[in-house]
């Protein structure tokens, strides 16, 4: 340590403690480590017998220099000579080398050696603050008295608090203390704990050692910080000053206590028995704060009496190995001074008596803390008091494994692994990590580890906190690293490989490698000689694409049971059919397949650090360029033939590195994961040019390989997909600096190849990719442009040949090939004309000699009328090229104005116009035109490429400027293009049949498989007693449960569709893209302003019942509505889209197509935001017109009250339509929010109207009227807004001294002006339950009785209640005091039986611990259910806070006459009928 360095605390005016040592000399004897898993109590009286190879250890001539090493070990430990005191203590330097130069170390016989009493075993340091000098001037104790208002009376406290002091000084004076006056030490220490708490209040010398006065006194000082607002908390509290308390108070008693033992005063005192009975007490108390800092402190002199009792148990072991040492000399120095050795030996047997003491003291107190605190606070209502205890369980395994690592310690952080806290299961796998490091103990943990195995397993692939699931991930690599795992345990932790979250995929990663590991190594099982770096990278290869195609396959089956699909066709890592995913559609759009990131790559990210094999991505170039098909059967090598010679004999390919189909298959996902890993890792490479290198090295190696690949691979469509995406990663610069241009021309080739010879999605666009890549490169522009046009002829040469010899395209006879011929070829070039321009290319006729791809794709279009279903593709494909290419001529658009435009600017505008005019008008006729056989697939083709073409040419758009600051008109005006009313309308009737489409598909599937479960379900009741009793079951439904019946069944139905939405199949989400492609294109005709907004009715009926994307689409209307009705005065459209989509949303629920409103009421709190914009804070920044508000309203009511009126005609039969209809004011309840109080008075006249014209009664009490009365008194809550504010603005302005403000009011409550209050008659009086009064429930008194004494301070006024709010307090129970239990005996005692590892029932003693006021807020606003005294209170008995316009509840109902009048409210004083009260729960 510098000089200048401030010395620690610990370092400062420390004072010398003499140690607690026993009697009679001795020296300590080195030993080995012994295992010890006896009780502390268990110290025999007699030794064990020692083998005999530790004999020669024991005795001989080099036992003098053995204690010389002994006392080197321990020299830090003070030696006593004789009985004279202690000294000060030696350095550990100085105390080794008086051992080395001292009389014991010269030689003599053993019988003439001076013995002396075993050393204590030396405690642990205990790692202290840093003392800060500088802050001596700093620590002001009266301002942080001030600050806290806690009383700094107490020296411990302040020494916590002050950062200067030095707590060992502290607990070495408070030790001299001790011994001086019992009595005032240990009240200081109480006091110092109840300061902790926040309690001014104090215990004096004779009422701290008054055990049986401990529970009033505590009774005494809780009433006290009770009548405090916000006591100050210091574990919790936000304060600076609190910000080390809780490390600094547990240094405080950790030093105390391990002092106490050194100098004896922890077993000769009566200190642990006093702060175990007040904190045990405390520990059960009503506050929080008392119950925390209770347990705190229990739990921290639980950890310090742990370390002493592991430093007493060390010091047992020695005594026990010198007591057999000392009888092995003495039966082998049968001859020579045997008194010696006999008082050696009494000496021992002494000191060992008194050690069992100690520990028989220390083991009593270990159980008091765990029986007294532990045990009833681990399931404590509050998750940081549970977390504590955890946390302390934790430490307690790693200070005292012997006594703690048992079963029925273990037992308590398995029961909390499912608590639903995080910080709770955060630290009970944290324990775990404790535990399973201790590897001497890890046989004792086989039933703990079986027992709780699959819930750690449940953890790691379901817990909701990422930091849990990662932690939990540690443990099981722990219980792998001791061969506690299973094989299939440990398969299903590898698919975590795979998981959508980054962290878990790292977590996991260290398991995986040594899964990988061991994979290795059994392949290398058997081999001769000495294995070359070589050969184990390529045996750790196929080791690695093993395990990824068995992961894969796993991974697969759980989904697919989970989606509930058939497992047919192989997965994806199967290799059956030639293809690694045979469930993509070929119709999935070139956009789903291209450059995507499989599960395969996030393996190799997550594995990147760790596994060798996924780095080193030349090993898996060079495994895949070998021939795997050579050679014949392993089987066929002969036994005694060398694996070289086999190797030689097959080709060069070991049958140990030798790949299947499906490991090829992965083997080059990671090879293209892997060299993207490296480049991305080399961008951010820190050394300069390192990124040039990797990327150099890469090109080198691929120049050479890449070819290769292409010729082995080329007929695979899936894995020339991959080798597609290999490619782009190449420096392509280097073919010119190496002067390899002919292999350049060679790569275009291959790629060029590929293109032409594939029609899968998948490859043509990553073909796309790859050629974009090479045209990129402009240093080799010369041979870019060569091959660009070769690719381009070869492509139209294809499409020519396919329709030579025939001249009517349009109604020709095609055959199978040829039409998959043609499909191809329109694939091709309509992915090509995605990724570069070639409107050249598809008007090129070479003079008049060929026909152009346009005129031929064209007649091709034509054939669409025909409907043939193998034909589909084809035209889908050629629209799709047909709109690009008017797209790609639409850029080349001149953009000068029309006078100014040449001759061949204005024949290529023309021939534009004409080229598009044709094309929509195929469009119209295919997507919404009358030809009824035109196949699915043609139709969606021909609505997106509708919509897209109008959106380019909208009229609206024309007017924007061509660029920032240009006022010229964009290129596209002279051409703009406009979409007719009707075909407006059939494009919404067309996504309308789209949606219900969408919907039918899979709810049948659905209900078809749930029949299919339901009938395998039934089949097992086959036999007569089953169907006897089913047909009881059925009479009994019959007899009354029909209608629940159907409730249950449409419920499940419900939760079935929900959960298939939850696990969608491949299969559903393909589907679902293909139709959200159409639905978001016609969002986007209605957002450009293409197609009217009067159309987006059709998206919003439907929603709530397709899927959460297809919800997002009802977001993007809302917007469009807001800004139509507030800023382009298109108030009468918002009106007319909001009630068609309520009126079709609510139609479903009317027919019987959906069985509930709840979709329909969704809807409306969706719509309601179009009504106004809120900005900051919630505010109110724009409304829409109030008149259209009130329209959408009475036009709803008037529908909804006419259906209703039609149904009454009716009698009873049609009782549940009724009662459906009515269900619709539910619907309108969310519109009212931002109705005002003139327009809720229109609304209420109209509807009052409606109800007399059509003469409908609504009865007061009838339940099916329920969500009517619900919108009345929404709609009396919007008319009383105006005369509420009022009320409140009274309020304040006559607030005075004793009374509270607005925001002190309770949840339910609210402040209003009483109308005629001097007349208003007062209310019945009601009979009460009696219930129990507190010191701060004086207030709750009768008012007539307040108005008797007016003056007393507590006796005030109350506020009016509502009935509402009277029946919820007289119908709150009576809650009770739960008085702590006394713990079972034995609780803790150690069993290996499975019934110890099952959680205990819960009883009154572990859910003692109640909330006080402020922290019971604190748990209910965290929809925690709150708690009076340790029980759950009832739901009726909770406040709940009013929705908006719920204040009109506190009211008299009022009149219609009186409503439409407006009355002069005279406010009443204060002091004569309104007092507003805080809010407190009350135990």
């Amino acid at each position: 340590m510098s000089d200048d360095e401030p010395p620690r605390r610990s370092q400062r005016d420390r004072k010398q403690v003499d140690r607690y040592v026993g009697d009679g000399p001795s020296k300590k004897r080195k030993r080995t480590q012994v295992d010890s898993g006896s009780e502390l109590t268990d110290l025999p009286s007699e030794p064990e017998d020692v083998p005999a190879g530790e004999e020669a250890d024991d005795a001989g001539s080099d036992n003098d220099q053995e204690d010389a090493d002994d006392e080197g070990d321990f020299a830090n430990t003070p030696k006593a000579k004789g009985k004279a005191p202690a000294g000060p203590r030696k350095s550990k330097a100085a105390t080794t080398t008086k051992a080395a130069k001292g009389p014991s170390a010269v030689k003599r016989p053993r019988t003439g050696k001076a013995t002396g009493a075993p050393k204590a075993v030396k405690l642990p340091k205990v790692k202290g603050r840093r003392v800060n000098k500088n802050a001596d001037g700093e620590f002001n104790l009266d301002k942080l008295t001030n600050e806290t208002k806690i009383r700094g009376d107490n020296p411990l406290f302040n020494a916590v608090l002050n950062p200067s002091a030095a707590l060992q000084s502290t607990a070495e004076e408070f030790l001299d203390s001790l011994n001086e006056n019992p009595g005032l030490a240990q009240a200081e220490l109480i006091n110092c704990v109840l300061r902790a708490c926040g309690s001014n209040d104090s215990v004096d010398a004779d009422e701290v050692v008054d055990y049986d006065g401990v529970v009033d006194s505590l009774d005494t000082f809780t009433e006290g910080l009770k009548q405090e607002n916000s006591p100050v908390y210091p574990l919790t509290s936000k304060l600076a000053v609190f910000k080390k308390f809780r490390s600094s108070l547990a240094e405080l008693i950790e030093r105390i206590v391990i002092s106490a033992a050194d100098t004896g005063a922890l077993y000769t005192s009566d200190l642990i028995m006093t702060v175990q009975t007040w904190v045990v007490a405390m520990s059960s108390s009503q506050i929080r704060s008392f119950r925390h800092t209770a347990t705190f402190v229990a739990l921290e002199v639980e950890s310090a009496l742990c370390t002493v009792a592991a430093a007493v148990e060390k010091e047992a072991e020695i005594i026990g190995r010198q007591r057999e040492g000392e009888r092995k000399r003495k039966a082998s120095n049968k001859t020579g001074a045997g008194g010696a050795g006999g008082v050696r030996e009494k000496d021992l047997e002494n000191k060992a008596a008194e050690v069992r003491k100690r520990r028989e003291v220390l083991a009593e107190f270990l159980k008091e803390v765990v029986d007294g605190v532990f045990v009833h606070r681990y399931r404590d209502l509050d998750p940081t008091i549970r977390a504590e205890c955890v946390r302390a369980l934790g430490a307690w395994f790693g200070a005292y494994p012997a006594h703690f690592l048992d079963v029925s310690y273990l037992r308590y952080v398995g029961w909390v692994l499912s608590d639903t806290h995080t910080l709770v299961r955060t630290e009970a796998v944290r324990a775990l990590q404790v535990v399973y490091a201790q590897s001497d103990y890890v046989g004792a943990l086989a039933h703990f580890t079986e027992r709780f195995k699959p819930r750690l397993a449940e953890m790691a692939a379901r817990d909701a906190e990422l930091g849990v699931r990662c932690a939990v991930l540690g443990v099981l690599g722990a219980l792998d690293g001791h061969a506690l795992l299973e094989d299939a345990d440990r398969e299903r932790l590898c698919l975590l490989v795979f998981d959508e979250e980054p962290r878990v995929r790292r977590a996991v990663a260290g398991f995986v490698r040594g899964v990988w590991e061991d994979a290795v190594e059994e392949r290398l099982v058997g081999r001769r000689g000495k294995t070359d770096e070589k050969t184990r990278g390529r045996v750790g290869t196929k080791a690695l694409a093993v395990l990824l195609v068995r992961w894969g396959v796993a991974l697969e089956r759980e989904r697919s049971a989970a989606a509930g699909e058939d497992d047919e066709g192989g997965s994806v890592y199967s290799g059956e059919g030639g293809t690694s995913a045979p469930h993509r559609s070929a119709h999935v759009p070139p956009s789903v397949a291209a450059d995507q990131a499989g599960r395969t790559a996030l393996a190799v990210e997550a594995l990147w650090d760790e596994c060798e094999a996924v780095r080193d991505w030349e090993d898996t170039l060079d495994v895949l360029l070998l021939d795997h098909s050579a050679g014949g059967d392993g089987d066929e090598m002969d036994v005694e033939e060398s694996l070289a010679g086999a190797a030689k004999k097959k080709g060069g390919v070991d049958e140990v590195w030798r790949l299947e189909d499906a490991e090829e298959s992965v083997l080059l996902e990671v090879l293209v994961a892997s060299i993207r890993r490296a480049k991305t890792l080399s961008a951010t490479a820190t050394k300069k040019g390192e990124e040039d290198k990797i990327n150099t090295d890469i090109t080198r190696a691929l120049i050479k390989g890449l070819p290769r690949l292409f010729i082995k691979y080329q007929t695979d469509e899936s894995r020339i997909a991959d080798i597609l995406l290999i490619p782009p990663l190449m420096n392509l610069d280097l073919y010119l600096e190496m002067r390899m241009m002919n292999a350049y021309a060679a790569l275009w080739d291959d790629v060029t190849k590929q293109f032409l010879s594939h029609a899968s999605s998948n490859v043509l666009a990553k073909a796309c990719a790859a050629l974009r890549h090479l045209s990129g490169a402009t240093s080799l522009a010369n041979t870019n442009g060569a091959k660009q046009l070769e690719l381009e002829d070869e492509l139209a040469s294809q499409l020519r040949d396919a329709v030579a010899g025939r001249e009517e395209l349009a109604v020709a006879s095609f055959g199978e090939d040829e039409v998959l011929a043609l499909t191809a070829v329109c694939a091709r070039a309509a992915a090509l004309a995605g990724a570069r321009d070639v409107a050249g290319w598809m008007e090129e006729d070479e003079g008049g000699k060929q026909s152009c791809v346009w005129d031929i794709v064209c007649a091709l279009v034509e054939r669409g009328r025909l409907g043939y279903k193998e034909e589909e593709r084809m035209i889908e494909q050629g629209l799709h090229l047909l709109g690009l290419h008017i797209i790609w001529k639409t850029r080349k658009l001149p953009d000068a104005p029309a006078g100014e435009l040449s001759a061949d600017e204005l024949k290529f505008r023309e021939g534009l116009r004409e080229q598009r005019d044709a094309l929509v008008e195929k469009l119209v006729e295919y997507a919404v035109g009358t030809q009824s056989n035109t196949a699915e697939g043609v139709k969606r083709a021909a609505f997106q490429n509708l919509m897209h073409i109008h959106i380019l040419f909208n009229p609206s758009n024309q007017n924007a400027a061509a660029a920032p600051g240009d006022a010229r008109p964009l290129p596209t005006a002279a051409l703009a293009l406009e979409l007719d009313d009707e075909v407006q309308y059939r494009c919404a009737g067309f996504i309308q049949a789209t949606i219900e489409q969408f919907e039918e598909h899979f709810e049948e599937s659905a209900v078809s498989e749930r029949d299919e479960d339901s009938a395998s379900g039934s089949g097992d009741d086959s036999d007569e007693d089953g169907a006897a009793t089913a047909g009881k079951e059925k009479e009994k439904e019959k007899e009354g449960g029909k209608a629940k019946g159907k409730t249950k069944a449409k419920g499940r139905e419900r939760e079935r569709l929900a959960s298939m939405l939850q696990t969608p199949s491949r299969a559903r989400l393909q589907a679902e893209y293909v139709f959200m492609s159409v639905i978001s294109t016609f969002l986007r005709a209605i957002r450009a302003g293409a197609v009217h907004i009067k159309h987006s009715a059709v998206l919003l009926a439907h929603h709530g019942r397709v899927s959460p994307s297809f919800d997002l689409c009802t977001r993007v209307v809302v917007d469009i509505l807001r800004e139509e009705g507030m800023y382009n005065e298109g108030g009468d459209v918002v009106v007319q889209v909001i009630e068609q989509a309520l009126k079709e949303s609510f139609s479903f629920v009317a027919d019987n197509i959906v069985s509930t409103e709840e979709y329909t009421v969704g809807l409306a709190k969706q719509l309601a935001g179009a009504f106004l914009i809120r900005g900051a804070q919630l505010s109110v920044v724009r409304r829409l017109d109030a008149r259209y508000v009130v329209r959408v309203h009475t036009d709803l009511l008037t529908w909804a009250i006419k259906r209703i009126a039609a149904l009454e005609g009716s009698g009873n039969k049609n009782k549940r339509a009724k009662g459906v209809a009515v269900s619709f004011f539910r619907v309108l309840v969310p519109l009212l929010n931002s109705v005002e109080s003139r327009d809720a008075l229109k609304i209420k006249a109209h509807m009052d109207q409606l109800l007399a014209q059509n003469k409908l009664e609504v009865p007061p009490s009838a339940k099916m009227w329920e969500p009517q009365r619900a919108y009345e008194k929404r709609l009396q809550s919007a008319m009383n807004k105006d005369k509420a504010r009022k009320g409140k603005k009274a309020g304040r302005a006559q607030v005075g001294a004793g009374t509270t403000t607005e925001e002190e009011l309770t949840d339910g409550e609210v402040l209003s002006a009483p109308e005629e209050a001097p007349a208003r008659p007062k209310p019945k009086p009601k009979r009460r339950r009696p219930r129990r009064r507190n010191d701060d429930d004086e207030d709750d008194e009768p008012a007539e009785e307040e108005e008797e004494a007016p003056s007393k301070p507590k006796s005030t006024l109350r506020a009016r209640r509502s009935l509402r709010g009277r029946a919820a307090e007289e119908a709150q129970p009576e809650p009770e005091l739960a008085e702590p239990a006394t713990p079972r005996a034995g609780s803790a005692a150690p069993s290996s039986r499975l019934s110890e590892l099952e959680e205990p029932e819960p009883t009154s003693t572990i859910e003692e611990g109640v909330e006080e006021e402020e922290e019971q807020e604190e748990i209910e606003d965290a929809d925690e259910l709150p708690t009076t005294n340790g029980h759950a209170t009832p739901e009726s008995s909770s406040r709940k806070r009013p929705r908006d316009g719920e204040d009109a509840d506190e009211e008299e109902d009022i009149d219609e006459d009186d409503a439409s009048q407006t009355r002069t409210r005279t406010p009443v004083p204060f002091d004569r009928e309104l007092v507003i009260r805080r809010k407190r729960a009350r135990h």
